[in-house]
C-alpha cells in the first residue's frame, strides 16, 4: 500500500547551525579519543587538509588538501608566492576560517619550512609546514 496525506516540501532549511563537534584524533597512538571542537576542532582539520595531498584520493572531493608538491627544482621566489597561494587556497575551503596570514619562509637546502598563521572563528593560531623544494 502507498502511505496518503504526506508531502515533501520545496524549501526545507537548516535550522541552527553547524557545529564543529569531530573525533579528536589521538596521533601519537593513532586512535580516536573521544570529541574535539571549536579552536582545536579547526587545529586538527588544518593538520588533516595539510597532510592530505589533493586530488591523490577518491575518497575527497577536489576541494579538498593541498597541493604541495611538485616544486622541487623550481627556483625559490616561484616556490615561496606558490606555497603561500597553495596553502591559502586548500585553508581557506574550512568555512570556520576566515584568513590565512603572516606567512614567513626558510629555505634551507632541499627543504623549504613555512611558517603562518590561521585565523578562524574560534581564534588565531600558527602553523608550520615543510615541504621538499
Amino acid at each position: 500500500m502507498i502511505p496518503q496525506g504526506a508531502r515533501l516540501t520545496e524549501n526545507v532549511e537548516n535550522e541552527g547551525t553547524e557545529t564543529s563537534v569531530t573525533y579528536k584524533l589521538d596521533m601519537i597512538n593513532n586512535r580516536i579519543v573521544g570529541k574535539t571542537d571549536s579552536l582545536d576542532a579547526v587545529k586538527q582539520a588544518v593538520f588533516k587538509i595539510l597532510q592530505t595531498e589533493r586530488f591523490d584520493f577518491f575518497i575527497y572531493s577536489a576541494d579538498y588538501g593541498a597541493e604541495l608538491q611538485g616544486l622541487v627544482g623550481e627556483a625559490p621566489s616561484f616556490v615561496r608566492s606558490e606555497l603561500e597561494r597553495r596553502i591559502r587556497e586548500a585553508l581557506m575551503q574550512d568555512d570556520r576560517i576566515s584568513a590565512v596570514t603572516d606567512f614567513q619562509f626558510e629555505v634551507t637546502n632541499d627543504f623549504a619550512t613555512i611558517q603562518f598563521t590561521v585565523v578562524s572563528e574560534f581564534g588565531s593560531f600558527g602553523e608550520e609546514v615543510m615541504e621538499r623544494v
